[in-house]
């Protein structure tokens, strides 16, 4: 009987007063302190490793205008007499010339892609870079984005544009029928470099 109302006891204080686990139990979580965000901490990207997303909208436009004209001209007239004729003689040449050029360039590119932090500067502008590749019907079309983008340029969506970030190295490729189709054969390369195409 006192055996009984002795474990009793016993399961009771463990049960009410735990037995304090190890130092190596004790720093075991769920939750990693170093890298967990509340659900009201602020999710835009801070540190290496962390992902954003770029809006890219890059409109490029170049003109170039060139005219060019000239407008000679020359006369001469010779007159003279005799008791028998008279003679006029005139000379006269006129030179006009004129030449214009123009080239417009115009580029557009609107695309998201979602890069990652992979350094931050001492002053907090982090380097980001990143690369996405869409294939359709065989033809891969490559985007890839790189640069240096302050904390403050990115939207509480964790978002920035692309024209926020400095140093961007912003490319589209493609690769597939398409893009082969684009390109000259050898034999019109070789009548263009002759001139004649």
């Amino acid at each position: 009987m006192k055996t009984d109302f002795l474990s009793c006891a016993l399961l009771l204080a463990a049960a009410l007063f735990p037995v304090a686990s190890s130092g190596a139990e004790a720093r075991q979580s769920l939750i990693d302190p170093a890298t967990f965000r509340g659900p009201a901490a602020d999710q835009r990207a801070h540190r290496v490793g962390d992902l954003l997303t770029v809006l890219v909208l890059e409109t490029t436009r170049a003109r170039s205008q060139a005219a060019t004209g000239s407008d000679r001209g020359m006369e001469i007239g010779i007159d003279f007499s005799s008791p028998s004729a008279q003679y006029n003689m005139d000379l006269g040449t006129r030179n006009k010339s004129r030449g214009e050029g123009e080239t417009t360039r115009i580029g557009e590119l609107r695309a998201q892609i979602t890069v990652r932090v992979v350094a931050v500067e001492p002053n907090g502008v982090m380097r980001v870079s990143g690369m996405q590749v869409l294939t359709v019907n065989k033809e891969e079309q490559r985007i890839v984005l790189s640069g240096l983008v302050r904390p403050e340029d990115i939207s509480a969506a964790n978002t920035v544009w692309s024209s926020r970030i400095a140093e961007a190295d912003v490319s589209l490729a493609g690769k597939g029928s398409v893009s082969a189709a684009q390109r000259r054969n050898l034999v019109s390369r070789v009548f263009q470099w002759l001139g004649l195409l």
